[in-house]
């Protein structure tokens, strides 16, 4: 009997309840770690003066590495369970924004901010989030799920004005570095 099953049967409520909190801060965190590049997208602009086009195409590429990886991310989820991909997923973002607050040059924002980053967001965000969570319910589905999606904008809501005030007052890179080490040491534990 693994821990998990040891501490459900322990829990004075259901555990499929938890498990959406996880969710809940998984998803705040990891979505919102792809979408605060519309907060250092300015700076980075003004630091490097690179191209807008080009700068904006790391945050594309995460997107097609979204979609590349969803169809392998139903089947890792499959043979390896959901821990092991919602795992990669944390390191991946954690490790893409750690990387990012150190980035010098424009395939450095393509590896970190859009491969990991991008990476890490599709294991933890609505697709990766989706291919369990409704195996924890058959009454309250709807309600759980929602609750677990609410995350997203929860983290916008209270991550996004937190790392702008970290911009104005740090700079990119350390609202970066504030964030990947959030990600870590929030959501590996979880």
């Amino acid at each position: 009997m693994n821990f998990a099953t040891r501490l459900a049967r322990r829990l004075p409520f259901f555990y499929g309840w938890l498990v959406i909190g996880i969710a809940f801060m998984s998803m705040a965190l990891a979505v919102n770690a792809r979408t605060s590049f519309s907060l250092v997208f300015p700076p980075i602009l003004d630091e490097f003066g690179w191209d807008r086009a080009d700068t904006a195409g790391a945050f594309s590429f995460g997107f097609l590495v979204s979609a590349a990886m969803s169809p392998f991310l139903g089947r890792a989820m499959e043979r390896m369970g959901p821990v092991p991909v919602m795992q990669a997923g944390v390191f991946a973002s954690g490790i893409g924004m750690l990387l990012a607050s150190e980035a010098s040059t424009l395939w450095e924002f393509y590896l970190s901010l859009g491969l990991l980053v991008g990476f890490g967001s599709v294991c933890l965000g609505y697709t990766g989030h989706g291919l369990f969570l409704s195996a924890w319910f058959e009454r309250q589905r709807g309600l759980a799920i929602s609750i677990a999606y609410a995350g997203a904008g929860a983290g916008s809501i209270v991550l996004l004005p937190v790392m702008q005030e970290l911009i104005d007052a740090s700079g990119w890179r350390s609202a970066c570095l504030g964030f990947g080490i959030l990600i870590l040491v929030v959501l590996a534990p979880l």
